[in-house]
C-alpha cells in the first residue's frame, strides 16, 4: 500500500505498513445496540466510557447514535442528532480524533461543524447529498460495503464472487468521492463485515484482506467485534466472544489491515501490541516508537 498517511481532520494517521493498527473504539449512544445497547446512552456514561477507552490506548473514538444491527427500524434525523451531538462536543478536545458512525448526510454536516475528524458511513456515502456534506471538509472518510439495509440485510445475502462484487463496489464508491475532489489520502476502506453477508461471505472477505488492500490501494478497517461471525466459529454467546474478536483481530492486521473497529478496546491494544513485537524485526523498540 502506497499510502502511509490517513488525513483525519484534525489529524495526520500513520497507516503505514508495519506499524501496528490503530485501534477503533466503538462508543455507541444507542438504547438497542446489538452488542451494548443503553450502556453508554447517557452523557455521563458515555463520556466515562470514553475516557476509559482513552485510559486503554484508544486511536480513535467511533460514535454512534443509531444501531444498525439486523432488523432494527431507522431512527429519526432529530433523534439520532440528540445523542450524537452532545457527545461530540464533550469530547472534541478529548486529545483523540473523533468518528461519527452515521450515513445520513445532515448529521454528517453537524457533526463536521463541531469538528468531528471521521465519517463511518456504512452506506458508502450513496444518501443523496453524502458526498456534497464532506467533499469540502478535511475529514477521514470510511467508505463501507452493505449489501441491502439493516432492516433486510441477513435475510438472504447473494453474491457470485463476494470479494469481487466487494472490491467492485468500493472502486466505485471511491471513484465518485474522488471525482467530487475528495484527495485519496482522506479516505479507507471497510468490506463490511455483517451487513449483508453470510458466514462463509464474511470468512471469504477475512482470508483476503490483503487482496482488498492492494487492489484499491487504500487502508482497510476491519470491523468484527462480537459479530455473528465469531459466534459461528466458537459457539459462544454475544458475551463470551472476547477471545474470537481478538483472533479475527489479529488474522485482519497480519493480512495489512490498518484500523480494527472493537468493543474491548484493552485487550485489543494489548493483543495487537504483542503480535507487533513479535512480528517486528526490532522487537519491541517498535511498539514503543508506534504508540
Amino acid at each position: 500500500m502506497s499510502q502511509h498517511t490517513l488525513q483525519c481532520g484534525r489529524y495526520r494517521l500513520s497507516v503505514a505498513p508495519g506499524r501496528r493498527p490503530l485501534v477503533m473504539g466503538i462508543l455507541n449512544v444507542t438504547p438497542d445496540s446489538f452488542s451494548d445497547g443503553g450502556s453508554y446512552s447517557a452523557l455521563e456514561f458515555a463520556l466515562s466510557h470514553a475516557e476509559q477507552m482513552i485510559a486503554d490506548g484508544v486511536d480513535i473514538i467511533d460514535i454512534g447514535g443509531e444501531s444498525t444491527r439486523p432488523g432494527i427500524p431507522p431512527v429519526p434525523l432529530d433523534e439520532e442528532l440528540r445523542r450524537v451531538m452532545p457527545v461530540i462536543y464533550a469530547l472534541r478536545d478529548c486529545g483523540k480524533p473523533l468518528s461519527i458512525d452515521t450515513y445520513k448526510p445532515e448529521v454528517m454536516r453537524e457533526a463536521l461543524i463541531a469538528e468531528v475528524d471521521m465519517i463511518n458511513d456504512i452506506n458508502g456515502f450513496r444518501a443523496p447529498g453524502a458526498i456534497d456534506a464532506v467533499r469540502d471538509s478535511a475529514a477521514g472518510l470510511c467508505i463501507m460495503h452493505m449489501q441491502g439495509e439493516p432492516q433486510t440485510m441477513q435475510q438472504q445475502p447473494s453474491y457470485g464472487d463476494v470479494v469481487a462484487e466487494v472490491i467492485a463496489f468500493l472502486q466505485e464508491r471511491v471513484g465518485a468521492l474522488e471525482a467530487a475532489g475528495v484527495r485519496h489520502e482522506r479516505i479507507c476502506i471497510d468490506p463490511g463485515f455483517g451487513f449483508g453477508k453470510s458466514v462463509g461471505h464474511n470468512y471469504d472477505l477475512l482470508r483476503n484482506t490483503r487482496r482488498l488492500i492492494d487492489t484499491l490501494d487504500l487502508p482497510l478497517l476491519a470491523g468484527m467485534s462480537r459479530k455473528s461471525m465469531i459466534g459461528a466459529i466458537t459457539g459462544k454467546p454475544l458475551d463470551q466472544r472476547l477471545a474470537g474478536s481478538l483472533g479475527a483481530a489479529l488474522a485482519a492486521a497480519a493480512q495489512g489491515a490498518m484500523i480494527i473497529r472493537v468493543h474491548d478496546v484493552a485487550e485489543t491494544v494489548d493483543a495487537l501490541n504483542v503480535w507487533q513485537a513479535g512480528m517486528a524485526g526490532d522487537g519491541v523498540k517498535t511498539i514503543y516508537k508506534n504508540t
